[in-house]
C-alpha cells in the first residue's frame, strides 16, 4: 500500500502529543513500520505499530487509514513511549522478524 502522508487535523495532534510523543517522532514511526497489527476495536477498523526512534525510545502508535481523492493516508489516533516490558516484548517481534529460521 502507497501512503500518500500523514493526516493531522486539530484534535489527533493534542490528543498524541499529551503523552509527550513528538509530531515529528510519530511521522517517523509511522513512515518506518515494519508492522502492523489491526486494533481489536470494533468500532473503527485501526492498526497498532511501533519503532525505535533514532534516539533509542520505542514509540506505539494506534492509527487509522484515511481515503482522500483515490490516495490513503494514515491519522494518528494515540501514541506513546514504550514501558520497558512492553520494549522487551517489541524486542523479540524485532527478532523474530529478522530472524526468518524462528518462524
Amino acid at each position: 500500500m502507497k501512503i500518500a502522508g500523514i493526516d493531522w487535523d486539530e484534535a489527533n495532534w493534542p490528543k498524541c502529543g499529551k503523552h509527550g510523543v513528538g509530531q515529528d517522532e510519530i511521522e517517523h514511526a509511522l513512515r518506518h513500520m515494519t508492522f502492523r497489527i489491526a486494533d481489536p476495536d470494533p468500532s473503527e477498523r485501526r492498526f497498532r505499530t511501533a519503532c525505535r526512534l533514532p534516539s533509542g525510545r520505542v514509540v506505539f502508535v494506534v492509527f487509522t487509514h484515511r481515503d482522500r481523492a483515490g490516495k490513503t493516508f494514515l491519522r494518528p489516533i494515540s501514541a506513546r513511549f514504550m514501558h520497558s516490558k512492553e520494549i522487551r516484548h517489541y524486542e523479540q517481534i524485532e527478532k523474530a522478524m529478522a530472524d526468518p529460521s524462528d518462524r
